[in-house]
């Protein structure tokens, strides 16, 4: 067989399913055959708006959350074998420019993504392989795995800030990057508020991570939501930590109005190129707020990610709302936007 099933991006709202050719492992890389491929948010404001960073080229495959099976291994290659199932990062740094060799890997210079998840196969370049690909055990579903990438991201971002068990943390955005974010609060001692667009589904899912209180943005003004946590936190003070985990500014700047004096701000959300927020300078600076802005992640965040998936500290499982054939997929992202679910799984096998 030399053709497979493949999800082609042409343009903004311009996804067309194809039978394009099987791609051929070079040397040291690994043609893995996908057993699972996540939806994800970036993936959806790519099909609805293109990526300068993902698309370079078109028609070009995308999606970019996976795991799956080894087919075939390139030359050279000796720490996986045909059978092996593996799941990725889909972007590795160079380690070798400046960014690299100051430890700061995710803002490497030359930093390798990898795309083409929603399709059957899918080659894994050689750096990639070197450094990010991990094997499942036997009880890891690939499913689970594919939470890795997100999960990295999300790790990268909390381990950066000080969460002292007992404090109060916010986590604004009630998506999977909020739940996971939500679930390492609690895993580092936090008593964490969700806020955001809170369905049964995702209650459900929270509380199942450790959630102990909830904001539903359709039914809490801003005020309102700001109110509650001074009500619930010690003194009146406001939490000790905000996690911004949505990507709009109004939702940075809600953040900035959580806390206490001293207290720690993360944003996480990537906001669309060109967006401002307004900061109150008082605030900023006779409440000492301290700020963190934080992107992607490194090699030992997505280890540390799938470690955590590995022993289910985190558990995957329960992100992902149900499994769909390719063809389903454009249907997928329609339901993610209505809040019907989390995230699902692609199966690029069925057409």
């Amino acid at each position: 067989m030399s053709k497979m099933n493949a999800a082609l991006f042409y343009g903004p709202m311009d996804v067309r399913f194809e039978q394009i050719e099987i791609p051929h492992p070079g040397p040291g890389e690994l043609l893995v055959k996908v057993g699972a491929a996540l939806t994800c948010g970036t993936d959806i404001k790519t099909y609805e708006r293109g990526h300068p960073t993902i698309i370079k080229t078109i028609p070009s495959t995308f999606g970019h959350e996976f795991s799956g099976e080894v087919v075939e291994i390139g030359e050279g290659v000796k720490d996986f074998k045909v059978g092996s199932r593996v799941a990725t990062c889909n972007a590795v740094p160079c380690m070798e420019c400046y960014y690299c060799r100051r430890g700061i890997f995710n803002l490497c210079e030359d930093l390798l993504i990898l795309n083409g998840a929603y399709a059957e196969y899918i080659a894994i370049p050689a750096r990639m392989v070197k450094y990010n690909v991990y094997e499942l055990p036997s009880e890891m579903t690939y499913e689970e795995a594919a939470v890795s990438e997100p999960l990295g991201t999300a790790l990268h971002s909390i381990r950066s800030i000080n969460i002292i068990p007992g404090d109060t943390v916010v986590v604004l955005g009630s998506g999977p990057l909020g739940l996971m974010l939500s679930r390492l609060a609690v895993l580092q001692g936090g008593r964490v508020i969700l806020s955001g667009e809170i369905t049964a589904e995702r209650k459900k899912v929270a509380e199942a991570y450790g959630v102990v209180d909830f904001m539903d943005i359709r039914e809490l003004k801003l005020e309102d939501r700001i109110q509650h946590v001074k009500e619930i936190t010690d003194g009146k003070r406001g939490a000790d930590v905000a996690i911004e985990a949505v990507g709009f500014p109004q939702a940075w700047e809600e953040a900035m109005q959580l806390v206490r004096k001293h207290g720690t701000v993360l944003f996480h959300g990537g906001c669309k190129s060109g967006s401002t927020v307004t900061l109150d300078t008082t605030t900023m600076h006779y409440a000492e707020l301290t700020l963190y802005g934080r992107y992607h992640q490194t090699p030992d965040d997505y280890r540390r990610a799938f470690n955590l998936l590995k022993h289910r500290l985190v558990d995957g499982r329960k992100l992902v709302t149900e499994t769909l054939p390719l063809s389903q997929l454009l249907e997928a992202f329609g339901k993610v936007r209505k809040f019907e679910g989390i995230k699902f799984a692609i199966d690029p096998s069925e057409m």
